[in-house]
């Protein structure tokens, strides 16, 4: 049995681990997982990842879950060239530090503003309270300026010269406000600077590819029924609101 991903590529980890795998030409089985639909919920999907989260692997009999896991045992596993995953002691932490931080910090406030300011009020007709979105920006913008300061710095990218899973993972999480319809990178040049080289490494094409579903969220959204949302709504209101 081949390697299996299950993905849905408006999630941010999801993308990540898409794109690394397709850029290091890792042969993988794609199933699609439909959040929006609860196809995570499926008997099917529960045989694969018991927490019900993508994105999630199958390599034979071994299955596993959460992105930073499943990016490095991809690295790892499949030799990957040196700069993604470094075998120097150091850098390796760097990489791993940087992981351990984008959790709470990077991923969470930049999900908020999709979700405050797209798909609540748009895509289930909710009023999102002024303040609620204010520290949203306001957080993400600590967040953003923590980032250029301490893990980018001076450098093309945030270890050193080459890109590694730090600025893949990175990159995802920033442009997910973006779509949102909020310009993280204006007036932020060194930011600007490191997307564009990210996109370079990375290559146009698959970049592209991997983010064309989050950019047309916007259109999703003006077409959705808002009782598709229903089913999750208490988690979405205790979550957000």
């Amino acid at each position: 049995m081949g390697l299996e991903i299950y993905l849905d590529l408006l999630s941010q980890p999801c993308r990540s681990v898409y794109i690394f795998a397709k850029k290091n030409n890792i042969q993988f089985d794609y199933k699609k997982i439909s959040l929006f639909d609860g196809e995570q919920y499926s008997e099917e999907f529960g045989k694969i990842s018991l927490i019900r989260k993508v994105p999630a692997i199958k390599d034979g009999d071994f299955c596993l879950a959460e992105s930073v896991a499943i990016l490095t045992y991809l690295a790892e596993k499949f030799n990957t060239p040196d700069h993604w995953y470094p075998a120097d002691l150091q850098k390796r932490a760097l990489v791993n530090e940087y992981l351990s931080w984008q959790h709470s910090a990077i991923r969470i406030h930049g999900s908020k503003i999709l979700w405050l300011k797209l798909m609540i009020p748009k895509a289930m007709g909710m009023e999102v309270p002024k303040e609620k979105m204010d520290l949203a920006i306001e957080n993400l913008e600590d967040a953003l300026k923590v980032f250029e300061e301490k893990f980018l710095q001076d450098r093309p990218f945030i270890i050193g010269d080459q890109i590694s899973l730090a600025d893949l993972v990175a990159i995802v999480e920033i442009i997910q406000p973006v779509a949102a319809g909020l310009d993280v990178f204006e007036n932020r040049p060194k930011l600007k600077a490191w997307k564009d080289r990210v996109k370079e490494a990375i290559g146009a094409e698959l970049f592209d590819e991997a983010h064309k579903s989050i950019w047309s969220c916007q259109e999703y959204v003006e077409t959705v029924d808002p009782k598709k949302f229903e089913p999750f709504k208490p988690k979405i209101v205790k979550y957000f609101l």
